[in-house]
């Protein structure tokens, strides 16, 4: 009596991950009255090469200078221009208000409050859309992939032209703001608003400048960073220096030490990680996708 040979394919993969190997495992059982063999059971092993599948896609060169991407469109200016606008007005109402009822200390502590929290703001969302979620997250994914990418390159930001860089936050804050604006005669309200929405949409521009050379920016933006009132060169240079998890305030930077010194973002990780079981980014090792390329010299030599 035999058995006939059973055919088994199992996918394996080396301890290099680079290439897979498919390999066929026959397995033949004989046997026979007249002359058993010494062994039954035989295996043998015939190995195949197979192309890895590509599991990730990743941009592995940066946009060339004055790639068409970095320009800004008239699109762009369209909606810098009504996110300015809206801001305007909040500020315009605010000073008209507080010269009507002759109360200023009020709106200006209000707009001081704006500020403190336009900062605070940046940075939570700064340390989201660095930690969490990829390109196909809802809503967020082209501003993840495009912060992954600011980290890989970050002086591209200083290559992007001003409306190119400020559309998509001048977009948000001109459909938060002009409803406020029709509805809300309180000078303090206006004051709160127009501050702190104003340095929200502006603050990809001040995180341009925090890439700057001092020697190329103007001088008022100098001394406004080394006066601590726009986020410094140094404190944000420290973000984009392994372990990546600081300085994530991109407005004064007046925050960051407070968050950094108390270790809250570690402890938002540690609950979303306990309640989620998802992991921040910088948890794992850095990888090509996101480690800064340095910037070569002959990109240098056209700036």
């Amino acid at each position: 009596m035999s058995i006939l040979p059973q055919h088994n394919h199992y996918l394996t993969r080396s301890p290099t991950h680079n290439p897979w190997h498919r390999k066929r495992i026959i397995c033949s059982a004989t046997t026979t009255t007249a002359k058993p063999k010494s062994s039954p059971n035989q295996l043998s092993f015939e190995p195949q090469f197979v192309t890895p599948p590509n599991l990730v896609a990743s941009t592995s060169t940066p946009p060339v200078l004055n790639d068409p991407s970095l320009q800004s469109t008239w699109s762009h200016r369209y909606w810098v221009a009504t996110g300015c606008a809206t801001v305007l007005v909040s500020l315009g109402k605010a000073i008209v208000g507080a010269g009507h009822s002759h109360f200023w200390l009020e709106p200006m502590l209000a707009g001081y409050i704006g500020y403190i929290f336009a900062d605070l703001g940046s940075g939570v969302y700064h340390w989201g859309i660095d930690n969490y979620g990829d390109g196909s997250t809802p809503f967020f994914g082209n501003q993840i992939e495009a912060f992954q990418g600011h980290h890989k390159w970050p002086w591209i930001i200083t290559r992007r032209q001003f409306a190119n860089n400020l559309h998509a936050l001048a977009r948000a804050v001109a459909f938060f703001v002009l409803p406020i604006d029709l509805v809300c005669n309180d000078p303090i309200v206006n004051a709160f608003v127009g501050v702190c929405s104003g340095c929200i949409m502006f603050s990809q521009q001040f995180h341009a400048w925090a890439h700057g050379t001092k020697s190329k920016l103007p001088p008022i933006v100098v001394a406004m960073q080394d006066a601590g009132l726009l986020v410094s060169r140094s404190q944000h240079g420290a973000h984009h220096r392994q372990p990546y998890n600081n300085n994530y305030c991109i407005v004064s930077g007046f925050w960051n030490e407070f968050l950094d010194k108390n270790k809250v973002f570690e402890a938002l990780e540690m609950a979303l990680y306990f309640k989620l079981g998802v992991r921040p980014r910088f948890w794992s090792e850095p990888t090509t996708d996101w480690t800064e390329e340095t910037e070569t010299a002959s990109q240098v030599a056209v700036q």
